[in-house]
């Protein structure tokens, strides 16, 4: 099958590396022409593991191409995605002009019948927006497809490849056996194709975000209860994630969420839910909860320094809002980072994959260390605030002889508290009651 993939961002070139993989002929356009010619000589962009590999491989074989002209790109496609970002406007709304600019673009340049399909994450109302975009100017046949991603990044080629179920919105027969016929090789374990109308697919996904995103602030609230009441989150998370009407997943709690889902998607459901006169009071609790949660370690570090961190040094692992990525959008480390500097203290900070976007954005705001136990050099503590797995079991003995004070403020829970507390560390998680607080200087 020929396929047009419209957009080389994280969607867009996961979706069109994936597609080729099952020997589908796919062509990529981005208006940019600097990354066009970095992909084509076989420079990826974004950093996914396991990304690479596949995109070498396809790139070579000839099935994976990329271009800056839209009409090249779609001449021959029998199915064009639109993967375009969709950021989100100063009330909150996501911003549509990419996509339907493309879609007036392709109202003049359609010669046949085409299905185009919106993958980006848009809000109901969209395929029906894009729709009349095209018919101003094209009267031919066309179907336009609601087919919302459910990419984890970090994960995002075995989520695209063994997916868990595929939405695909239309209540087109001929559009529905093509996208039936693409996604089959996709779902031969027996896993579900969901078809149902546009506005419902593209509600689906906006939901489903916000029901994962509703669980991590919910387990964030309970954790700060538990610091409250003296108990201990994770025995919590252990008791109620075996209920499997609940589930274990997205139950650990952290200094919260960010990334560019599920801020943005949360925040345009509000918005939408707004605009036809409803007031989703979870989901408003829900931001207000995320917000205040990105600086859950802060009020520790000053009560633990006399609050007074002027002339204080930080070491800080994790920038990336999640681990297995180099995304930063709303990463709580940068909260952390903001309100510790606007305090008078300094800050080294390392992360595998984050630091030069971190460095694009914020500049010499910081110190960028070589690693994560450079980072600790001359640090009065160190705090973590991504759980990438190389800080899981660190060598503890660099940390005692590197830091000045055995103290780690931890936003993540990635070390057992009576494991920690041997060690002879004052530690601080979330949800936990603190080790070794006795020694408290």
């Amino acid at each position: 099958m020929k396929i047009a993939v419209i957009g080389t961002g994280y969607v867009g070139l996961v979706t069109g590396t994936c597609f080729s993989e099952t020997g589908n002929d796919v062509i990529c356009v981005d208006i940019d022409a600097t990354k066009v010619q970095k992909l084509s000589n076989g420079q990826i962009t974004i950093y996914e593991p396991g990304l690479e590999k596949l995109f070498l491989r396809n790139l070579k074989e000839e099935r994976l191409k990329f271009t800056t002209s839209l009409e090249e790109g779609v001449k021959d496609a029998e199915i064009i995605f639109l993967a375009l970002p969709t950021p989100p406007g100063e009330d909150g709304s996501a911003d549509l002009k990419y996509i339907l600019g493309v879609s007036d673009h392709l109202g003049k340049i359609l010669k046949d019948y085409k299905v185009i399909v919106d993958k980006s994450t848009v809000p109901v109302g969209t395929a029906q927006k894009v729709k009349e975009a095209i018919g101003k100017n094209y009267k031919g046949e066309y179907d336009v497809v609601s087919n919302p991603e459910f990419l984890r990044e970090g994960v995002a080629v075995d989520d695209f490849m063994k997916p868990d179920r595929v939405v695909i919105g239309t209540n087109s027969e001929r559009a529905r056996k093509l996208m039936n016929d693409l996604y089959s090789p996709f779902v031969r374990q027996g896993n579900p194709i969901i078809f149902m109308d546009e506005p419902s697919a593209e509600l689906t996904k906006y939901a489903a975000n916000s029901f994962l995103a509703t669980k991590i602030s919910f387990m964030n609230e309970i954790a700060i209860l538990c610091e409250r009441l003296g108990a201990d989150v994770d025995m919590v998370r252990r008791g109620i994630g075996s209920d499997e009407r609940i589930g274990k997943r997205f139950l650990f709690p952290g200094i919260g969420y960010g990334g560019s889902c599920f801020p943005k998607d949360v925040q345009a459901l509000v918005k939408s839910s707004k605009e036809v006169s409803y007031d989703f009071k979870i989901l408003e609790a829900v931001m207000d909860v995320n917000e205040k949660q990105k600086l859950h370690l802060l009020p520790k570090i000053v009560r633990y320094f006399n609050n007074n961190l002027k002339g204080k040094h930080f070491a800080l692992w994790g920038l990336a809002f999640k681990p297995n990525t180099d995304d930063i959008r709303e990463a709580p480390a940068l909260y952390m980072i903001d309100e510790l500097v606007k305090a008078g203290a300094t800050v080294s900070v390392f992360d595998p994959e984050a630091m030069t976007n971190v460095k694009n954005l914020i500049g010499d705001k910081v110190t960028y260390a070589e690693n994560q136990y450079d980072a600790l050099e001359g640090a009065d503590a160190l705090i973590i605030a991504t759980e990438w797995n190389e800080f899981r079991t660190p060598n503890f003995l660099k940390i005692v002889t590197t830091l000045k004070n055995k103290v780690i403020f931890d936003g993540r829970n990635l070390f057992d508290i009576a494991a920690i507390r041997e060690l002879g560390f004052y530690y601080e998680s979330v949800g936990r009651a603190p080790a070794n607080a006795a020694d408290k200087k």
